[in-house]
């Protein structure tokens, strides 16, 4: 499966577990981290670990191996890494804090088609 194809799935999956605010970065230019960052939120730690929860269980009925999930316990920040995809699962008031959109600027958004949020 391309990049392009797994943030859509990745974001699909959060959308599912109604995660708020999904964005997406672009980070092929800017960064050799990732292709992509997913950044989305949750009202509640609660939920915050349903989205992560999601996301792996997606990624793994589509052959995709999570190589890292950190923070799912304390869910206040979870960061699923899908190699070339990172995604970040923020509870509202951690994402604010971090503001990873503004620390990666130069990133251009990437629309993903179909999100309820």
């Amino acid at each position: 499966m391309e990049s392009k194809e797994l943030v859509n799935l990745a974001a699909q999956a959060c959308d599912e577990k109604r995660a708020q605010d999904i964005v997406v970065l672009d980070m092929s230019e800017v960064s050799l981290i990732a292709d992509y960052f997913l950044i989305c939120e949750g009202s509640n730690e609660r939920q915050v670990q349903a989205i992560a929860r999601e996301l792996k269980n997606q990624a793994e009925e589509h052959g995709i191996e999570v190589k890292r999930m950190e923070g799912f316990e304390q869910a206040r920040w979870v960061l699923v890494d899908l190699n070339d995809i990172v995604c970040h699962i923020f509870h509202k008031d951690e994402r604010h804090y971090y503001n990873l959109e503004r620390l990666w600027g130069d990133a251009d958004t990437v629309a993903v088609e179909g999100l309820e949020s």
